[in-house]
Order: structure tokens, then C-alpha cells, then sequence
């Protein structure tokens, strides 16, 4: 079995191509930037629709797990047509390049829980309306219906993942708490001062990347065709919270302070969840505590 990983060099990539070869599976990675070398690596730009097209035809693969995307909500308000073109577009150049190569594959598209905006109930299940307040959001929406119209228009097997917010060594210091994690990491080595927070008062629901790795792996597997299933751990945390927590990982005498850059306009009080479906439909259950995701954080900053 092959499985056509896009967005290889990402944050989730590494974890899940892992996570495939002990599976037994081959892999074959996609990336934009950085330099991935080996065999079964190839640059592939997702709104380049001849690079799309010649390497769907060339790998011919039996899972497509579609990681590559613009995943920024803050960036996404300055560039909303370059968030629109990766996340849409891009999705698209993959999708017609499976149908024009005639293949079958089960297909794998990781939208956001960032669709459904501010909650008018929680947890959030599948059936929560969709009430977008970035254009991130709004492409992942946009991009979750050109699923459906492949799905109706072509028969594809592809399942949605709503993704929630997880996190692991490796991620971007876009996110916060691998923002919080670098920020001490310097702060131990003298380099920084003080550390820089934004909103402490929202409450998000995380997951270990190890743990959504898997129930990406058992969702294409095991998902129905066209279905959407929220990946998240179900409980909420607030962001004050889980800073404590990695202030008393680091023996420094730590100074908070509010940097008003680091507020969003349209951020979201509270996203929590739902993960039901998911469970009763693959079996999957995260495993991993969040203490430990942010001990392991804080260490791989402290060795970056």
C-alpha cells in the first residue's frame, strides 16, 4: 500500500509518516519548503496544478492524506487570498488530479475546528452550525464543500477531519503553547526578559500530535465516505492554566507580561469539542496526557 502524504515537512507530517511505516505502508511525502531529501520525497507547490497532476499520476497511491494548507488564523487576515488559494484551490489541483488519473484512493482532508466559531453549545458536535470569524475559517469551510461536490460528483472516498488544537515538539512558535515553551526556553538562557502572552482567559480543547496522527490514520481507514468527524480530546483547558503548568516546569522566577499584539479581534472564549464520532466510528481514544505534551514541548525548546 501507498499512502501520498502532502505537506510532509509540517508539523504532523514527520509523526504520521511514523506512524505509517510501522503500519508497513510506503510513503510518499509532498513539500514546498525546506530540504527533504530521499527517494520518496518531491517538492510539490498544492496550487501548481501541472506539479499536482504529474505526481498524482506518476504515485498512483492508495491513501492520500492531505496535510499541506495555510494554517495560520492570524496570518489569514492579512493574506485571505492566499489563505483561499492553498487551502481551496490547492485542495481542488488535488482532488481533479485523482479523477483525471482514474485512481480510487481514500482520501484524508484535515479542515479545522475554527469553522464553527463561537459555540453556541458545548461540547460541539458535527452537527453545530458553521459561524466562521476568520477567513482561515472560511476557507476551511469552502474547502470542506468542494469535498462534498467530489464526493457527490465522483464517487471519492474522502473523510473530513474538523481538527482541534493539538500540539507536540516541532510546531511553529505561531501556536501558543509552543510559544509559551520557546519563550522560557530563552528566558532560562538569558536571552529574553520577560514572557509575552495574549489572551489567558480562552479555554481550547488539545490533543497530543501523536494522538491525532492516529485517529488520522484510523479515520481513513475506517471513516465512511463524505463523512466530517470532529479530532479532538473532548476537554477544555484554559490558556492560563496550561501557562501555569510550564511556568512550574522551569526553576525561574518568571515575569508575565500582556503584549496587545497578541490579541486577536475576533478570538473565540471557548472550543471544545465533541469527539464521539470519532470514537464509536474507529475506535480511537486519545491517550496522551496534556502534562506530558507540554513537558515534551519545553524540552525540545530547550534543546532547540
Amino acid at each position: 500500500m501507498k499512502a501520498l502524504v502532502t505537506g510532509i515537512e509540517g508539523f504532523v507530517g514527520p509523526y504520521l509518516a511514523d506512524l505509517l511505516e510501522s503500519q508497513g505502508i510506503e510513503i510518499i511525502g509532498t513539500y514546498l519548503t525546506g530540504n527533504i531529501t530521499g527517494d520518496n520525497r518531491f517538492h510539490m507547490d498544492v496550487t501548481d496544478e501541472a506539479e499536482v497532476s504529474d505526481i498524482i499520476k506518476k504515485v498512483r497511491p492508495d491513501y492520500i492524506f492531505h496535510l499541506a494548507g495555510f494554517s495560520s488564523v492570524a496570518a489569514s487576515f492579512s493574506d485571505p487570498d492566499k489563505c483561499k488559494k492553498i487551502n481551496v484551490a490547492g485542495t481542488k489541483n488535488i482532488l481533479q488530479a485523482v479523477v483525471d488519473a482514474g485512481i480510487k484512493p481514500r482520501v484524508l482532508v484535515v479542515s479545522s475546528a475554527e469553522v464553527y466559531g463561537k459555540p453556541v453549545s458545548i461540547p460541539i458536535n458535527e452537527h453545530h452550525p458553521l459561524s466562521p470569524l476568520s477567513p482561515y475559517a472560511e476557507s476551511r469551510i469552502e474547502q470542506e464543500r468542494l469535498c462534498a461536490a467530489y464526493v457527490r460528483e465522483y464517487k471519492l472516498h474522502i473523510v473530513i477531519s474538523r481538527s482541534f488544537n493539538h500540539s507536540g515538539p516541532g510546531q511553529s512558535d505561531a501556536f501558543v503553547l509552543s510559544n509559551f515553551s520557546k519563550q522560557i526556553a530563552l528566558i532560562e538562557k538569558g536571552v529574553q526578559s520577560s514572557l509575552k502572552v495574549g489572551n489567558l482567559d480562552a479555554i481550547r480543547d488539545f490533543s497530543d500530535v501523536q494522538d491525532v496522527v492516529k485517529a488520522y490514520y484510523l479515520l481513513l481507514k475506517k471513516g465512511k465516505r463524505g463523512e466530517t468527524l470532529n479530532v479532538c480530546s473532548g476537554k477544555g483547558y484554559a490558556i492560563k492554566m496550561l501557562l501555569g503548568i510550564l511556568l512550574k516546569m522551569s526553576k525561574q522566577d518568571i515575569v508575565t507580561e500582556t503584549d496587545p499584539a497578541r490579541l486577536r479581534p475576533s478570538d473565540i472564549p471557548i472550543l471544545v469539542g465533541d469527539n464521539h464520532a470519532c470514537i464509536s466510528r474507529t475506535g480511537w481514544m486519545p491517550m496522551i496526557p496534556i502534562e506530558k505534551t507540554l513537558e515534551n514541548l519545553l524540552s525540545y525548546w530547550r534543546e532547540k
